[in-house]
């Protein structure tokens, strides 16, 4: 039963991971864009909701209807302005000034905020659990797979049943075809990202819920969110989901052998799927 347990667990904490690597996913599959900067946007959320729960006085789960707008804005003028330009044939600039992003953010909140590891106490909620045949199925992890099953769905549906959807996937398959069909893949981008940081902001109060988080835990998220999409297929939404459940349950495994084989055992199984499948599990965005 432990086993059994184990496999669970692992299940559910593959939705939160699954939350960080959709992102990362969706603006692959759209502009080809590796994001080295996401984990770290992941933790600004976190520190956003900190705030707004600090001014407010609400409950976590009620500061996403500040903080998603708000990174979504973020997320447009960000690559409106900045991550636009760097956009073309070579690969390396985008990824520079991403890395480049990823400093200034962790300062920045250093210097706002103090290394001070924080949390977000969600109350009740955080160890409550319900018993089915003796495994133990905790409402926030629950809550937060459903809420990744729910949000990589509504992205699916847009990419696939709506003219926004259309439009990502006309610029993802030949920008100058597109932009010759009127679409602006500027704005077309910048939508994308802007959708991207708001997947991002629920990634984020969820991870200062489940656990503490300071300026510097944002690569370490952006290292599980990269597994995560690559071992489901870089650009695939489901596989994305599929990628965070290996992962999740690769840790829970190893944790149950050994508790400090936990991250090591998710990396392994990485390692293993990367050199079986090389380009993921899952590799091309299904319909």
């Amino acid at each position: 039963m432990d086993w059994v347990n184990a496999i669970l667990q692992g299940t559910l904490l593959g939705g939160l991971y699954a939350l960080f690597a959709a992102g990362l996913s969706l603006i692959f599959g759209v502009m080809r864009l590796v994001n080295i900067a996401h984990g770290d946007l992941i933790v600004l959320a976190a520190y956003l909701a900190l705030t707004v729960i600090m001014a407010l006085g609400i409950h976590p789960l009620m500061s996403l209807l500040a903080v998603v707008p708000v990174m979504a804005v973020v997320g447009y003028v960000l690559q409106r302005s900045i991550l636009n330009r760097t956009l073309g044939d070579d690969i390396l600039p985008p990824l520079l000034v991403s890395f480049g992003l990823s400093v200034i953010i962790q300062n920045a909140l250093l210097e706002t905020y103090t290394a001070d590891p924080q949390r977000l106490s969600a109350g009740p909620i955080e160890v409550a659990s319900l018993n089915l045949g003796g495994l133990a199925v905790g409402y926030l992890p629950f809550l937060m797979f459903v809420t990744a099953v729910a949000i990589i769905g509504g992205l699916q549906i847009v990419f696939y049943r709506t003219g926004l959807g259309r439009a990502f996937r006309a610029v993802s398959d030949n920008q100058d075809i597109a932009q010759l069909m009127g679409i602006n893949r500027r704005h077309v981008f910048a939508l994308a990202m802007a959708l991207s940081l708001a997947v991002t902001a629920v990634a984020g109060i969820f991870l200062g819920i489940r656990t503490s988080f300071d300026p510097a835990t944002g690569p370490a998220r952006l290292i599980f969110g990269f597994e995560a999409v690559i071992i489901g297929g870089m650009g695939s939404l489901w596989g994305t989901l599929a990628g965070g459940v290996i992962l999740g349950v690769s840790q829970a495994i190893g944790a149950q052998v050994n508790p400090g084989w936990q991250i090591l055992a998710g990396h392994v199984a990485f390692l293993v799927i990367l050199a079986v499948r090389p380009r993921g599990l899952f590799p091309r965005m299904d319909g």
